[in-house]
């Protein structure tokens, strides 16, 4: 469970692909009685405000985005947790060893088994997520972390890419993708009025936070207008793939990692 005396942590980054819009950010602390959530943010800002003790305002306005302060960012999460060590920092980004110029044997790999439950993959390009995604792995890397492709290396700290939407369907149960998304809403549901749509998006994500509640303790999120689940999503994943309970789609250069599902999934290696 620990790494010598300190408590194993794990880093959840939903990150977006371009600066100007804001990245969720969560950190799972490993303790005797399990996981708990040690803080979450909405952005890279008020995770080191709350580093400095001031609480998040989920009523507040819109986030503004940023480039990834990857060591502002640790250093944040060293005084939010001082007695853990970061082990794995899981991010909803594409990354990969070299530099990324379009679509990637991860991205096709995690297509082919998905597509037919509703979920595809975007295509990365050189513009987005760009330098976005090469900055984040460089400034990983130089503070000791390890790119997770298919070949993991015991022993190190690890960073990984992983899809929320796979993770989500694994942690709920479902055969198809889960409609989570606020700004699909109208895509999922065409047919019904906006106030259904509140409804029915409102009811996913409770369902969503009460089963990563079951698993991540101490989660204490409201349900704003679009909640920053997907960024605890993340860090499950990292807890998971700690777990050796994550594949990995891919090759050497990339990896999308996901939780396993109970029932197998198919063409994917476990970490």
């Amino acid at each position: 469970m620990r790494h010598g005396t300190r408590a194993r942590a794990v880093l959840g980054i939903d990150a977006a692909w371009t600066a100007r819009q804001p990245s969720g950010i969560a950190l799972a602390v490993e303790s005797r009685g399990g996981w708990r959530c040690a803080a979450v943010a909405p952005s890279y800002d008020d995770f080191l405000r709350l580093a400095d003790g001031v609480p998040v305002d989920w009523a507040a306005r819109a986030c503004l985005g940023a480039v990834p302060p990857v060591q502002a960012l640790l250093a944040a999460a060293r005084r939010i947790a001082p007695a853990s060590r970061i082990e794995v920092a899981a991010v909803d980004m594409p990354l990969a060893a070299g530099r990324i110029t379009g679509r990637r044997v991860c991205d096709d790999a995690l297509s082919r088994v998905y597509g037919g439950r509703g979920l595809g993959v975007h295509t990365p390009s050189v513009e987005r997520p760009g330098a976005l995604s090469d900055g984040m792995h460089r400034a990983f890397a130089e503070r000791g972390f390890r790119l997770a492709t298919t070949a993991p290396r015991r022993g190190t700290r690890h960073l990984l890419e992983v899809y929320p939407h796979t993770a989500v369907m694994a942690l709920t149960g479902s055969g198809y993708r889960v409609p989570y998304k606020l700004a699909r809403a109208r895509r999922y549901w065409p047919d019904v009025t906006p106030r259904q749509r509140r409804e029915r998006l409102l009811a996913e994500w409770r369902r969503i936070l009460d089963t990563l509640r079951r698993i991540i303790a101490g989660i204490d999120l409201p349900l704003p207008a679009d909640p920053p689940e997907r960024v605890l999503v993340c860090a499950w994943v990292g807890i998971e793939f700690l777990g050796g309970r994550a594949v990995a789609f891919g090759d050497a250069t990339a990896a999308i990692w996901s939780p396993a599902e109970r029932r197998g999934v198919p063409g994917a290696m476990r970490a």
